[in-house]
């Protein structure tokens, strides 16, 4: 068991917000994240949900990824 499936089964305590709010939020939560705010206290649910859902976690390392190449550009 790796440690994202035992997160899964202990879980955080917070409500997974689902992939509509987490998407609609992605751009603020990987600007605010790159800015090394603290993203778990901002947006709970979507750190969690971010946490169980691969694809958008998969759109949020993307976004990261793209952010961080502009910001260097």
């Amino acid at each position: 068991m790796n440690e994202r499936d035992l997160g899964r089964l202990l879980g955080s305590g917070a409500e997974d917000s689902g992939c509509d709010v987490a998407l609609s939020t992605l751009d603020q939560y990987v600007e605010a994240e790159i800015e090394g705010s603290n993203v778990l206290a901002l947006w709970p649910a979507v750190a969690e949900h971010l946490q169980n859902c691969d694809a958008c976690r998969e759109d949020h390392e993307g976004l990261i990824a793209l952010t961080r190449s502009n910001l260097g550009a």
